[in-house]
């Protein structure tokens, strides 16, 4: 009777870990996204820099013949400068 119960309880122990080996392995991944967002304050409207708002932003420059820079170290005036630019050259989805 007592091998019996050990028996028992290691087909429970064994159960028991796989089950909670599959349910770790199943557990998708979260996304380590952050959001930025830069307020216009001309415009007085927020806009999400994201891969979008960075391809505009490069076109920008490229349009201007001037070297990347990121943004956010530019200079106020340039800041303000892009923001103008990118009101008057919408998006076309």
């Amino acid at each position: 009777m007592h091998r019996a119960h050990r028996y028992i309880a290691s087909l429970f122990l064994t159960a028991g870990l796989a089950a909670s080996g599959s349910i770790v392995a199943a557990a998708p991944p979260q996304e380590a996204s952050v959001q930025i967002r830069v307020y216009d304050r001309d415009h007085r409207d927020y806009h999400n820099w994201d891969d979008r708002e960075e391809h505009a932003y490069r076109g920008y420059l490229t349009e201007r013949h001037e070297n990347y820079r990121a943004f956010d170290k530019q200079k106020h005036k340039h800041q303000k400068n892009y923001w103008n630019w990118r009101h008057s050259h919408p998006d076309r989805d």
